[in-house]
């Protein structure tokens, strides 16, 4: 669609400028770290300050490895603290934009298309940007970031690489622009969507720009990258189709429920088979709440010394979302896939394919009974969990001493749900 324009808006370090201005703090002149610190000094930080990174300190790093001659605050994680200001931010733009022109893209970024706006307040680009920053700055203290762009991509592109180096914090990027200023840029692993694994690709043809990029052979790069090189020759010249009407009416083909986490030490096999079992009820309990059925789990096991991962996954011969029936294929492919001899520090867990409930189905030899007593105590656990707190009714098994999920019923996130 041509003659938009397009917002990205991003926090600056969210986590950590929020906990500065519930501090009072200016988030440029405090270094801060937030991490939680009963993980030990190998914990990691989930956002600094940008006075920790004008200090050299990277994002995401872990507590160990900031100099010792370095001051800081160490302030514990509070999901819910973040969710709420993400939530009064988000109602900033609603007093300015509709819902249905902002695509929220993480909990402290987000894409606006304000093209009609710009006509009804009578506002160039820029100005209107200033307008919201400012007063996410003046109600709750928080700096942000925004990127312009003609399209999403470029507006992201304005975002990630332009606005860090611009003394007010804002980017902007049309065609000609992006490809006068960023043709030549590198690594090209700054650009949106370009991993590392792409790179290393595209070296392989002396390629390490998107000008290269735009300029290399096309069937070189589709027999390379398959129909992914329409989008990456797409964004080599800065075009993209995409709006956020299309990402709004986009309807996914197949649904699943993951759960993933990384364990705060080493587990042997055992103590991660208990671990896994709590993610599946867990899971299966979601699947209920939700009114599906699954046929199919796939399930990860990470390791501690840099081992390959294993990965593996199992069809049911029924299709439910009960745990009695679903745990003994989970354990049998746990065995099959688990490195037995090796330490474990992260487990993931996929239910895929997800259908209606009405769709679910057992096999000729399943007890009936059984199904309906098993949905009936899970239904009134979930009344209670839902009156009460997720942790008002556990199992034995989360009582075990390496085991999370009581834990884990606190967190939100993964992280502490204060």
């Amino acid at each position: 669609m041509q003659g938009r324009i397009y917002f990205v808006i991003d926090m600056k370090t969210f986590f950590a400028s929020v906990e500065c201005a519930e501090r009072g703090l200016d988030p440029f002149s405090t270094n801060l770290v937030v991490a939680d610190e009963t993980r030990g000094k190998g914990a990691i930080c989930l956002a600094i300050t940008p006075k920790l990174k004008g200090l050299g300190i990277h994002n995401r790093c872990r507590l160990f490895e900031i100099p010792k001659d370095i001051e800081y605050i160490i302030a514990k994680p509070r999901m819910k603290k973040y969710i709420e200001y993400a939530s009064e931010i988000y109602g900033i733009y609603l007093k300015y934009v509709s819902k249905n022109d902002i695509h929220v893209y993480s909990i402290d970024e987000c894409f606006i298309d304000v093209t009609d706006y710009l006509k009804m307040y009578k506002m160039r680009a820029k100005p209107f940007a200033l307008k919201l920053m400012n007063e996410i700055k003046e109600t709750l203290h928080i700096p942000s970031t925004v990127g312009i762009g003609t399209n999403m991509y470029l507006a992201k592109i304005a975002l990630d690489i332009t606005a860090k180096h611009s003394r007010d914090f804002i980017g902007w990027l049309d065609e000609e622009k992006y490809k006068q200023k960023l043709w030549h840029h590198t690594p090209i692993t700054d650009f949106w969507q370009v991993s590392i694994g792409t790179q290393k690709r595209l070296q392989k043809y002396n390629i390490v720009d998107m000008y290269g990029v735009a300029h290399a052979d096309e069937n070189l790069l589709y027999s390379e990258f398959g129909v992914n090189a329409e989008l990456l020759i797409d964004h080599a010249w800065g075009r993209e189709s995409c709006t956020i009407e299309d990402i709004k009416n986009y309807k996914t083909k197949s649904k699943s429920i993951s759960h993933s986490q990384i364990l705060h030490k080493d587990y042997n096999t055992e103590d991660a088979r208990t671990v896994v079992h709590e993610m599946i009820q867990s899971g299966c309990y979601e699947l209920y709440k939700q009114g599906y059925v699954t046929q199919l789990i796939h399930l990860y096991i990470g390791y501690g010394d840099d081992t390959k991962s294993s990965k593996g996954s199992t069809r049911l011969n029924i299709t439910t979302n009960l745990y009695t029936f679903i745990i003994d294929y989970v354990d049998k492919l746990f065995d099959n896939i688990v490195n037995k001899n090796k330490p474990i520090r992260r487990i993931g867990v996929d239910f895929c394919d997800l259908l209606d409930k009405k769709y679910e189905q057992y096999d000729f030899f399943t007890d009936i009974k059984k199904v309906e007593r098993d949905k009936k105590v899970v239904e009134s656990v979930l009344k209670v969990q839902e009156k009460f707190g997720k942790n008002a009714v556990i199992k034995g098994i989360d009582l075990k001493e390496n085991a999370t999920q009581i834990e884990r019923n606190t967190l939100i996130g993964g992280h502490n749900g204060e």
